[in-house]
């Protein structure tokens, strides 16, 4: 769908495992590990081919940064024995001859790379993959030539790819991702990755150094280098700037470049080459068509939700918290087709649900009356948006009434869908998309209650000692005990789960959980709530 939408270049399989001790299991990535692969990559990459656009993989070995007992239950392997806390396993120290077979594994893979005629590949060095465990000290603490000096910590590195080189040619694109700076105490400091990369390029070993920030081996550290919306735009682009500065080859980087001024900005300015928009894609993967042909306004602009990154980690589908095409191409276009016969269609509700559905019918060309009883359209994204970090997701409403506007949709504020109004339109079809409205749960007394919902739109003002009862483990609840601890309140936050926004995703959990701690909130997990009283 990207190369469809104008890329120029798209990378896939991030990250793709060379090797059966680093198993594709655990978050569905593709195996490189034997040729069954080759005829796969051949029909993918003459798919892309036939848009114009280029195809890359991403390789990698995962190191400790994986799970033992998968398909293969090999155990885990790492430069040293050294415990990585996001994925619990203590990883064998890798001898001589294993780290021997590891860059045979690499080069075969970049061999079934050109076979099946991907135009290059990216050896992945972030986020505490293999080869990042060597260079870093926080993990590597061997005493033999691949541990000690960062010379030799960067040796193994160095082997894989000259390996790569030798079994791809001088003509095969192979470029690295790694940190600009793993920022933690003991691990690799800006200085030592600007020299890494310098090296590297100056020895030819990369075609291009892809430069991102930080690294995730834990829950914290993958939150601040997959950065979501309470990071600003592009956080990290003074590193890829640093090495840029260095290096004769191109730099990319890839992280929070939510939209094309930004890009363009790092690029004019000279802080990188290339700009990679792995979620701006995923949120509109016709953003380049839609630029050039002049519609930057029907671009959607990824808010940072980090619900496609969060799917990924419990091993489900990149899907887009805004765009339902997105990851379900095959049966929900993005390219919305004329109907072959028009229809009048009443939408009630100008929530995300009901804009989408006017939306899509004003595409099929259908004449579309959208009624909402407020004055805003939005619905709760409106309410979620007030919750101090997550204000971006105002975009997602304000790209809605921007379409259904252009659209000729009859959107009508501030007016209640009632039984005559709807039947005066004559409509062929009528969408209710009215939402759900806030429950008190049902303890005994919860009458006596307030809702999130009550807090976050200002219905009710809330101060001193305030008990937070959460059991639906969403953002709702972390954020509105953020509000409140904002106002001075102080805010136990007491849930039946074991542990607070149990079902946020790991880009977005341990955010909120930063936010509270630093606010004072008292947490109190694995607890119901039997009563409320009169006396609170």
């Amino acid at each position: 769908e990207k190369a469809k939408g104008g890329i120029g270049l798209t990378m896939f399989g991030g990250s793709s495992s060379v090797a059966l001790d680093s198993p594709a299991a655990p978050w569905n990535q593709v195996s490189v590990a034997d040729d069954s692969v080759i005829p796969f990559f051949q029909s993918f990459s003459d798919r892309i081919h036939r848009h114009g656009a280029r195809l890359m993989i991403q390789l990698t070995h995962m190191g400790r940064r994986t799970k033992w007992d998968t398909e293969n239950w090999f155990p885990t392997v790492s430069s040293s024995p050294r415990r990585e806390p996001a994925s619990r396993t203590i990883p064998k120290e890798l001898e001589e001859e294993e780290i021997a077979r590891i860059i045979r594994d690499f080069a075969q893979a970049v061999r079934r790379c050109k076979e099946g005629g991907l135009d290059g590949c990216e050896v992945s060095a972030a986020h505490g993959h293999l080869i990042d465990q060597f260079w870093s000290p926080s993990v590597n603490h061997r005493t033999d030539r691949y541990g000690g000096s960062l010379e030799n910590r960067m040796r193994f590195g160095r082997e894989v790819l000259e390996a790569m080189r030798r079994a791809a040619g001088d003509d095969y694109v192979i470029g690295i991702r790694m940190s600009g700076d793993e920022m933690i105490a003991d691990g690799l400091s800006q200085e030592e990755c600007v020299e890494i990369a310098a090296t590297y390029a100056r020895d030819g070993l990369v075609d291009f150094i892809n430069v991102l920030g930080g690294q995730a081996r834990d829950d914290m550290a993958h939150a601040i280098s997959l950065p979501n919306m309470s990071f600003p735009v592009a956080p990290f682009l003074h590193l890829p700037s640093a090495i840029k500065r260095e290096v004769e080859v191109p730099v990319f980087h890839a992280q929070r470049v939510t939209d094309l001024a930004t890009a363009a900005r790092a690029v004019a300015e000279g802080h990188v080459d290339m700009v990679a928009m792995t979620r701006a894609h995923i949120a509109d993967p016709h953003l380049v068509k839609k630029l050039s042909e002049g519609r930057e306004d029907d671009i959607r602009q990824c808010v940072g939700a980090g619900y496609c990154i969060d799917r990924i980690y419990v091993g489900g589908d990149a899907l887009c918290i805004q765009n339902a095409a997105t990851g379900r191409e095959a049966t929900m276009p993005h390219v919305i087709p004329k109907a072959d016969v028009r229809r009048k269609v009443v939408v009630v509700g100008a929530g995300p649900g009901g804009l989408e559905a006017a939306r899509v019918c004003a595409e099929r060309g259908h004449r579309v009356v959208l009624f909402e009883k407020n004055a805003v359209a939005g619905g709760q994204i409106n309410i979620a948006a007030k919750a101090g970090w997550r204000e971006a997701l105002s975009g997602i409403p304000r790209w809605l009434v921007g379409q259904v506007v252009k659209l000729g949709v009859d959107l009508r504020l501030g007016t209640e869908a009632s039984e005559d109004a709807i039947l005066a339109e004559a409509p062929d079809v009528v969408i209710l998309a009215t939402g759900g409205a806030p429950s008190l749960g049902p303890a005994k007394g919860a009458e006596r209650a307030v809702s999130t919902s009550d807090v976050l739109t200002g219905k009710v003002e809330l101060s001193g000692s305030v008990l937070l009862f959460d059991e639906m483990g969403q953002h709702n609840a972390a954020s509105t005990a953020e509000v409140l601890a904002q106002r001075g309140c102080l805010v136990e936050f007491v849930t039946s789960d074991r542990l607070l926004a149990q079902e946020v995703g790991t880009t977005n959990q341990p955010i909120h959980y930063r936010e509270l701690y630093k606010l004072g909130v008292v947490f109190s997990p694995n607890l119901d709530l039997i009563e409320i009283y009169p006396e609170g």
